[in-house]
């Protein structure tokens, strides 16, 4: 039997996005990660800017999710984080994400895969941990609730 044991908050705070066009799977953006923070019992600390989410926006609104960036723990350990996951809705609430709106997340779909990866020996047990999250889109925000399965 599967469990969820709560891992961390992450908010992480986005530049504007970076539009580069229609591709043959869907329209291609760039949203530079550029800052943010994560806070919980295990695993809290500072985004560090250089990150993005290379997305895929599909005809039908929804969006593939694929991140990476970076964690600088509060006691200095350095956390690389690939985050792949889906998000979508109905067309009236992907449009008022895309205008940048608050909109309750219970009424779309936004969930993620994190993998992490680090040489510190005080976080080596990421490097073996699935985690799951779920997630919240704000104007220039992303809200991260990340559980591992134990």
């Amino acid at each position: 039997m599967l469990e969820l044991k709560h891992l961390c908050d992450a908010r992480i705070d986005l530049g504007p996005p970076l539009e580069l066009g229609d591709a043959p799977p869907g329209r291609r953006r760039i949203i530079p990660i550029i800052g943010g923070t994560v806070t919980g019992e295990r695993v809290s600390g500072t985004i560090l800017n250089g990150g993005a989410d290379w997305q895929t926006v599909f005809a039908d609104g929804s969006a593939e999710l694929d991140t990476r960036y970076m964690i600088e723990t509060h006691d200095g350990a350095i956390l690389d984080i690939r985050n792949f996951g889906y998000r979508h809705g109905p067309a009236e609430v992907i449009a008022r994400l895309a205008r940048g709106e608050d909109v309750d997340p219970s009424l779309y779909y936004m969930r993620t895969t994190p993998r992490f990866e680090t040489g510190d020996p005080r976080y080596d047990w990421l490097n073996r941990t699935i985690v799951v999250g779920t997630g919240a889109r704000e104007a220039a925000a992303v809200v991260l609730t990340l559980y591992e399965v134990l």
